[in-house]
């Protein structure tokens, strides 16, 4: 046997699930602005000693669908890539999403860094047809 044809007869098959992980913590409502979406998701982000980017997967009628840590960090950072954060919205059939961080020092000011990463997601998102509609960052108060 050739060495294409182990190749070939070795190639695993896979099938994706998604699991849901608990029960919901967040109360679902449409999402109409970015008050209402920090005041339902504000407790995730409460008392956390480093970074925490998540995405909240949103549907075609605002309503969301599900929230995802993807990225757990440093006190000032945590590595983001356009890959870990649409694979979820891809499995959910998700028409958009929102960003979310914390920053630990408490001061919710953008960093260079926040403004790159959420320029270099929307456009993924763009690609994908999936709409970055916000990015929130949480800090004291």
């Amino acid at each position: 046997m050739s060495n294409t044809a182990k190749l070939a007869s070795s190639v695993p098959e896979f099938s994706i699930c998604l699991v849901r992980e608990r029960r919901a913590r967040f109360r679902a409502k449409p999402i109409s602005n970015s008050e209402t979406c920090f005041k339902t998701f504000r407790s995730a982000f409460e008392g956390l000693d480093r970074e925490h980017f998540a995405v909240i997967t949103i549907d075609a009628k605002n309503n969301p669908i599900g929230f995802n840590v993807v990225a757990v960090g440093s006190l000032t950072l945590a590595i983001i890539h356009p890959r870990e954060v649409f694979k979820l919205c891809v499995m959910q059939n998700a028409a958009s999403v929102i960003l979310a961080h914390n920053h630990v020092s408490g001061d919710p000011t953008p960093s260079n860094a926040d403004l790159e990463i959420t320029a270099r997601l929307v456009d993924a998102g763009k690609i994908l047809a999936i709409d970055v509609l916000d990015h929130l960052i949480f800090g004291r108060g």
